[in-house]
């Protein structure tokens, strides 16, 4: 075995322990695999010499090697397995040298202080974490041949924005000096073998498609069955090792702006709630709408600065703005951030995976008219298809035009209309995805579900994003189709979003959005309201220029019991005219 290589921590030594009990493991695995050979070699070098001879002798060599030829195609099979699996890929934004020059020089300036190799490349994340990941193996976009190359370095895209230079500085020092973890042969070795198995065992359970695969399916889950078992007795030492490795890269961290860190630290807890609040009340009703919004890390500085003005315990945190943002390290952090938010939209909510007629990006000045406008009259139209479907008549005396008193009217009518009404907007909404879904899979099409993805070749020089700079996200020879196949070979056939935000919603909640809509789209077309985004909650009503965001429990007394009081003295507060027509999409 090597030298410790990786300073005298003792993190760094206990990690070194758990690396060599991992290898050990992979010994003992060999020995056993290896064992028949040498019992059949023994017996046959016997019986040349003489000394097991008869009829008995002869039986019991041939049975064991036999036995052996058995055991060691297996154990051959397996390593193989575990050699060619294909490891985990993160989806990443690539960032090249001469994208983001600073941020490289940022990065090798710390990595010198920490006295530990550079990481050999930065992608960037739709996520509010950094983390080190190896991308050596061939299928990860690395070199033809295994090599001693650092780690790419990913980066959370929203820390870019929110954070400042120091802070972000800081934060990485902890991530970076991981890197010297990769540099020690014996705990490279013992990730590169867990990866492997991890790998195996995915391949294993992965589908089979084509005739030949599930020609193999029963040799695969037998490889893939043995490739379980040694990862089940390797699982508590690798989380041990990653343990050790994590606290000798935080000791050796300590050395550079340690006090400066503690403050970042607030930063991340503040930028995450801020990410996800955007993610779930802002992207995700454009992304239901065929939209993205282009520019998702700047809304993030956007949010969190709406919340400093909301929320007086978040005050200071605005006046960090006049410092040096840390995307300023970009030589174009719009083209980034547009890479980053695609990604987002894919791993997020399945969208495809480059712009088209029904997919297309949107800009922040554009967001209330382009999604929330259209979201709200969307969500209306479905609703009066839905009561002509059920057979209800029009609201008295107006014809056959849609209005609000139709659907005020229904609800207060019965106790059982609104379920009815729930159950038939849910069966909408699932037939309309499934017909989306359907067309987003046609045979052929690479932009659905499955198929080619932003940062569908994870690696340094992979492909990403819509167009931009060379650097960022920049596009695969071939054009989109090579994109897809590149990302079905790296992140397997599962189907989009990897990372759903919201569960399923109810009958309840789809009723109450759409009730909502049909509230909303009568202001605006009889009150003077305006459509209008709010980057905490999202869509809202702008009523006098002045948000509104009292609508939901009108609406709920309304659909759970059939009280419409309370709306109609909301309506009759902003001056909405429910026997009005309402213009819908």
């Amino acid at each position: 075995m090597s030298g410790t290589g990786t300073g005298e921590e003792p993190g760094a030594r206990a990690a070194r322990a758990r690396a060599l009990v991992l290898l050990r493991i992979r010994g003992r695995a060999t020995a056993v695999a290896l064992l028949p050979a040498a019992l059949a070699v023994v017996l046959f070098a016997a019986g040349a010499r003489g000394f097991a001879d008869g009829g008995g002798w002869d039986a019991a060599r041939w049975a064991v090697a036999a036995c052996a030829v058995v055991v060691l195609l297996i154990a051959g099979a397996v390593a193989l397995a575990v050699v060619r699996a294909k490891p985990a890929v993160s989806p990443t934004v690539p960032l090249s040298e001469a994208a983001a020059p600073d941020l490289y020089r940022l990065v090798r300036e710390l990595a010198d202080r920490l006295d530990v190799p550079a990481p050999s490349a930065i992608a960037l994340t739709p996520d509010c974490d950094s983390w080190l990941e190896d991308r050596t193996h061939p299928a990860a976009g690395g070199p033809a041949r295994r090599t001693e190359a650092a780690p790419v370095l990913v980066i959370g895209s929203p820390f870019l924005w929110w954070m400042r230079v120091a802070e972000l500085r800081a934060l990485l020092a902890p991530v970076v000096a991981g890197t010297s973890a990769s540099a020690q042969p014996d705990i490279a070795a013992a990730r590169r073998f867990v990866r492997g198995l991890d790998g195996a065992v995915a391949d294993a359970a992965a589908p089979a498609r084509g005739p030949v695969r599930r020609a193999l399916r029963l040799p695969r889950v037998f490889i893939g069955r043995i490739a379980r078992i040694l990862l089940r007795n390797c699982r508590g030492h690798a989380a041990e090792m990653e343990r050790g490795v994590a606290a000798a890269a935080s000791s050796r961290a300590r050395e550079v702006d340690y006090g400066l860190r503690i403050v970042a630290q607030e930063q991340v807890g503040l930028a995450y709630a801020g990410w996800d609040r955007l993610l779930t009340r802002v992207a995700l009703p454009a992304w239901r709408m065929g939209r993205w919004p282009s520019q998702l890390d700047a809304g993030v500085v956007a949010a969190l600065t709406e919340l400093s003005r909301r929320d007086r315990l978040a005050k200071g945190y605005a006046s960090r703005l006049g410092e040096r943002p840390a995307c300023d390290l970009l030589e174009e952090p719009g083209a980034a951030d547009e890479a980053a938010s695609l990604l987002a939209a894919r791993l997020f909510h399945g969208g495809p995976a480059v712009a088209g007629p029904d997919w297309s990006p949107v800009d922040w000045q554009q967001y209330p008219d382009e999604v929330v406008d259209r979201k709200w009259r969307s969500e209306a139209a479905r609703l009066h298809r839905v009561l002509d479907a059920m057979g209800v008549p029009p609201a008295a005396a107006l014809g056959g035009v849609p209005t609000l008193a139709r659907v005020v009217e229904h609800l207060e009518s019965g106790e059982t209309g609104g379920e009815e009404l729930a159950a038939g907007i849910s069966a909408a909404v699932a037939r309309e995805e499934a017909e989306a879904q359907e067309r987003a899979t046609a045979p052929g099409d690479l932009s659905g579900p499955g198929a080619g993805g932003p940062g569908g070749a994870s690696g340094p020089e992979g492909s990403t994003g819509p167009g931009g700079p060379a650097g960022v996200g920049a596009a695969t020879p071939g054009g989109p189709d090579a994109a897809g196949d590149e990302f079905v070979a790296l992140w397997g056939p599962d189907p989009l979003p990897l990372f759903p935000l919201q569960p399923p919603r109810t009958g309840t909640e789809l009723l109450a959005d759409h009730v909502a809509a049909m509230v909303c789209c009568a202001a605006v077309d009889t009150a003077g309201a305006a459509p209008g985004l709010d980057w905490l909650d999202g869509p809202t009503l702008l009523v006098d220029g002045e948000r509104r965001a009292d609508l939901g429990s009108p609406v709920l007394s309304l659909i759970e019991d059939g009280d419409s009081g309370p709306l109609r003295s909301w309506l009759a507060s902003v001056g909405v005219r429910t026997d009005k027509p309402v213009r819908l999409v």
